[in-house]
């Protein structure tokens, strides 16, 4: 053996040599700068594994300890002492309350890692949708403060009561403030209301980021109601929105998707009825992709539309106009007909927050009959319960110094207020100033205290989301860092006789008599909500003064519609993955794509083809937006569908102070909104002029056209209900084949998509990367098309002409300059074929085919040639060019012991120079199969549900057995609608596509 010394060495010989040490890194210098991450970490190159580990955060111990003690342990700890309800391996699954809707928390050992929708959420269905997905990530974002502020030093939480209770009684006769968004939790409101009682010069403002005050004034004003009705869409045979996007961000887009679906599935489907949904709007959205038909109007059009459509079913208005876009003219008389077809049936919404033109609304509603169908004015809404005036009201006492104090509660108005300047130098002229953020944002950073509210899976609490359902909150781990409930601060400062917040949600529940005993709080906690029995929705009739609306409407719109040299309309609106900012800095949701755009990581400029290529601006290019109070220099996206005269910019980016991953993403359009009659507006007249120079956009998919091929399909409904096998057509199958049939004797997994379902919010995606592992890449490398998201949503352009259907490809090949479209979305993830091409061409058999019809990938074998992936037709594979994970260029995002702890330790995380995609989440079918071998009985229909089909607010994907033919996947299958995608080429798909059926009508 020692003479075979001049052969090999050991590796511990090797990794000192001057010729190894160079070799490795220059060989490894553009991936893992391993000599950085050493030196930081204060280790060598010769430093023991188990110190290397823990040195890259491997402290699986650390939020797992979080369970026992306050702050967590940076080092790995074995169950000595095993805590009882936690079984290594084993999941433990909690209810709680997202955004007040009832979920199902999953934690492994101590540590969350996925939410779900809670099957008995009266809302969702137990589904949940991106941001739902995502928050869990915020539990661990390093960003947030470690412990209380005072003065900008760190203390203690005995400092801060003491500071605060100590200022608070020289407020003398000033006045005392608590400013949040919108509160619909009944303990917190008894907690506000008992420091109000104790400090009677107290006053609780509630101002939300996205109003939705238009609504609830315009009510209180026709019906004598001041509140935010429940919309139901399933009982809705006709809907008319305007600028309303209820599927992806207005008021409560799960229920809405939910209810959306049920009248456009294949259940409906097959009853032959579906809703038909006509869509007038400014800017592509996402309810506006999904409409039977989609007029594009300005901003200044809307109001006046509304006006028209009123008056054509039968309202009185004078002083109105005709719009000048006859599309848009044409469009609502085709409304108006079928609104007056569907009396009782139908619904008509308005994004609009002006208070004129939802009394307009109210008055089109009433006149159809819709309340006690379609709007539900007894069982309302307290999503959303802010008033713009109120906090007009407020800026302006903190500016003549008649408060003393102010609180800060999920707010951050420094950031989302329309005129920041003027709310920051107001502010700067109160005494006691104290937020209740979890970390050092724009307008915490401006108050002597922060007392960090904690995480939601952290705290106890609930919530009242609607009438009669209310909803429970409990903690699933210790603070991770040391914070405290913002009501248990309330409760201390006010002197409260029960100061444990705990205790004092218990009291409230038994007093309003929603629990009983020890025991009905016990199944409340394992339920997760309680329903009361609704009320009867009565039919109301609108007293709003329609006369005043339209001189307010006219009024309105000559304002918008100024001309002059580069004269453009702006509509602000708010994306379906950001949102209003909150969550600007989880990578997660920076990192998913925009339902229409495809755009990640930033916000841009959206115009449409033929405006743009009147003003000479071409995609990418640098404009400035500029109004009257407010400019901003964005890229510009040119977005098919845009109504011409117009440019469209999302509000939730431009984030200063709010963690790595949010900071210097995007521009903040919320100085852009308008105070117009008590109300904060998002339209405005502006001017867009060429700023210079490029910015690429980070996009998921640039080509937008199907160039021919027959990847998506879709029909009419008419055509449908003559023929169900009408639209999907099958291509020439080729039955001479190199590969032998699978034999798949037991189970064969198999997907199937319904193109009518799926409303492409993206919820879908977010749910597999937490599932899965799947890392987040950056702006940078998504532009380098290395995105690693294992399931994608294609989204298609379809040309219409004159309101029919041009689906000849060499007739939309000049598609970019055309602004009337429609869209389809399509999943699109592993097809795991029984024919696979990546089987064929992989050296090392690192893609192989299971006995249950699934494609695998063995990481292990992986050496990455990338030949499955040239030869995959569908593009679903991903390859990992970096160890994103532990490469310290990507910190800004995941890379920290932290963040890591949200892995699900069921899934491996991929080494560097991996091929890999989805798995029809293999560990789930595992786990499945285990537990009912454990419970000794067959596996059932619906005992596996993978990550992608559990999120999914419409049920568009269902996964099973297609072995069993009585399993709901076996006989969606079977539907007339079935096709498969590329299935001339042979290659025999594991996921069927159910073709697309619109309800249209020429417009």
């Amino acid at each position: 053996m020692e003479s075979n010394k001049k052969y090999w060495k050991g590796l511990e010989e090797l990794q000192n040599t001057k010729d190894f040490v160079e070799k490795n890194k220059n060989e490894f210098a553009e991936s893992l700068p391993m000599e950085e991450v050493l030196n930081e970490a204060g280790l060598s190159t010769v430093t023991p594994r188990r110190d290397f580990l823990k040195a890259l955060g491997f402290g699986l111990g650390a939020v797992t300890l979080a369970a026992c003690q306050k702050t967590p342990v940076h080092k790995s700890i074995p169950y000595l002492v095993k805590p009882e309800e936690i079984v290594p391996g084993i999941p433990n699954y909690y209810t709680s309350t997202f955004n007040g809707h009832s979920i199902l928390v999953k934690t492994r050992e101590g540590r969350p890692i996925k939410i779900e929708g809670n099957p008995n959420c009266i809302l969702s269905k137990g589904a949940l949708d991106a941001k739902g997905q995502a928050s869990v990530l915020d539990l661990y974002d390093v960003s947030k403060l470690k412990g209380p502020v005072l003065n900008d030093a760190d203390t203690s939480w005995e400092k801060i009561d003491q500071f605060v209770k100590t200022e608070l009684s020289k407020t003398g006769g000033k006045s005392i403030r608590i400013v949040s968004s919108t509160v619909n939790s009944p303990s917190t409101k008894a907690v506000i209301a008992d420091f109000i009682a104790k400090y009677p010069s107290a006053k609780h403002v509630q101002v939300d980021a996205v109003s939705y005050t238009g609504i609830i004034k315009a009510n209180e004003a026709s019906f004598g109601k001041a509140v935010l009705p429940r919309y139901r869409f399933d009982n809705a045979d006709v809907i008319v929105s305007f600028g309303a996007d209820f599927l992806g961000s207005w008021i409560s887009p799960i229920e809405f998707n939910t209810q959306y679906a049920s009248k456009r599935n294949a259940a409906a489907l097959k009853g032959g009825k579906m809703s038909r949904h006509i869509q007038f709007e400014t800017g592509m959205s996402l309810t506006g992709t999904n409409a039977d038909a989609r007029i594009p109007l300005k901003p200044s059009e809307e109001g006046i539309a509304l006006l028209n459509l009123y008056a054509a079913l039968g309202g009185a208005v004078s002083g109105g106009k005709k719009l000048p876009n006859q599309k848009a003219e044409t469009g609502v008389m085709l409304a108006a007909k079928e609104l007056a077809a569907a009396k009782g049936r139908s619904l008509v919404v308005s994004g609009s927050n002006d208070i004129a033109t939802q009394t307009v609304v109210n008055a089109i509603n009433s006149l159809l009959g819709n309340y006690g169908t379609t709007v539900d004015l007894d069982n309302p809404s307290y999503q959303y319960t802010g008033n713009d005036a109120d906090f007009v009201t407020l800026v302006s006492e903190m500016n003549s110094g008649s408060v003393g104090a102010v609180f800060f509660l999920n707010s951050n108005p420094a950031y989302e207020y329309a005129d920041p300047k003027a709310f920051t130098d107001a502010l700067a002229k109160v005494a006691l100033r104290v937020s209740f953020a979890d970390r050092k944002d724009e307008t915490a950073s401006l108050c002597q205290v922060i007392a960090p509210n904690h995480h939601y899976l952290e705290s106890w609490g609930d919530s009242n989301p609607v009438e009669g359902y209310y909803t429970i909150a409990q903690p699933t781990i210790n603070p991770v860092y040391n914070t405290r409930n913002a009501e248990q601060g309330l409760l201390i400062w006010s002197d409260n006789a029960v100061q444990d917040y705990y205790q004092y949600i218990q009291n409230n529940w038994s007093k309003a008599g929603l629990t009983q005993g020890a025991t009905g709080w016990k199944d409340l906690l394992q339920k997760g909500s309680v329903t009361m029995t609704a009320k009867g929705g009565g039919a109301y009739s609108s007293a709003g003064n329609v006369a005043a609306a339209v001189s307010a409407i006219v009024a309105e719109s000559n304002a918008l519609a100024k001309g002059g040299d580069n004269a453009v309309e702006l509509h602000i609106y708010e994306s379906t993955g950001i949102g209003n900012g909150k969550l600007a800095n989880n990578p997660w949701l920076q990192e998913l794509p925009d339902a229409v755009s495809k755009v990640t990581w930033d916000n841009y400029a959206a115009i449409g083809p033929k405006y743009a290529e009147k003003l000479g601006i071409g995609e990418n290019d640098m404009v400035t937006v500029k109004t009257d109070k407010y400019e901003v220099t964005l890229p510009v996206l040119i977005q098919p569908g845009q109504a011409s005269g117009t440019v469209s910019i999302a509000v939730g980016y431009g984030r200063t102070m709010a963690g790595k991953a949010a900071v210097e993403v995007g521009k903040n359009a919320y100085p852009f909104l308008r105070l117009v009659n008590g109300t904060l507006q998002g339209n405005a007249a502006a001017t867009i002029s060429k700023a210079g120079g490029i910015y690429e956009l980070a996009q998921t998919q640039t080509h937008h056209s199907i160039e021919g091929r027959n990847i998506v399909r879709e029909t009419t409904l008419k055509d449908y209900l003559k023929d169900p096998n009408h639209g999907t057509g099958h291509g020439h199958v080729n039955h001479v084949d190199l590969w032998n049939e699978y034999e798949m004797p037991g189970h064969n997994w198999v997907m199937a998509i319904d193109l009518n379902a799926c409303t492409g919010c993206g919820a879908c995606i977010v749910a597999c990367n937490a599932e899965n592992n799947i890392p987040v890449v950056g702006r940078d490398e998504v532009r380098k098309r290395r995105e690693m998201h294992w399931l994608r949503i294609d989204r298609y352009y379809t040309v219409n002409d004159n309101g029919s259907k041009v689906t000849k490809e060499d007739e939309m090949e000049d598609m970019e300059t055309m602004d009337n479209v429609s869209v389809i979305h399509q999943p699109m993830l592993c097809q795991h074929c029984d024919h696979a091409p990546c089987e064929t061409v992989c050296p090392v058999l690192a893609t192989v085919h299971s006995s249950e019809g699934l494609n695998q990938m063995a990481y292990n074998r992986c050496i990455g040639t990338r030949y499955c992936a040239n030869n995959c037709p569908y593009k679903v594979r991903r390859f990992n060019w970096f160890n994103y994970w532990n490469d310290s260029r990507f910190d800004n995002y995941m890379n920290n012991e932290f963040t890591q702890l949200v892995l699900n330790p069921d899934v491996s995380t991929r080494s560097r120079g991996v091929m890999e995609k989805c798995s029809m989440c293999v560990q789930r079918i595992q786990a499945g199969k285990l537990q009912a071998k454990l419970d000794k009985r067959t596996l059932k229909d619906g005992d596996i549900k993978v990550a992608c089909q559990q999120t999914c607010p419409t049920n568009a994907i269902i996964f099973g057995d297609g072995n069993d033919p009585n399993s709901e996947v076996a006989k969606a299958l079977k539907s007339e609608r079935t096709y498969y995608v590329l299935e001339e080429i042979n290659t025999k798909p594991g996921v069927g596509y159910q073709t697309k059926v619109r309800n249209t009508a020429e417009v």
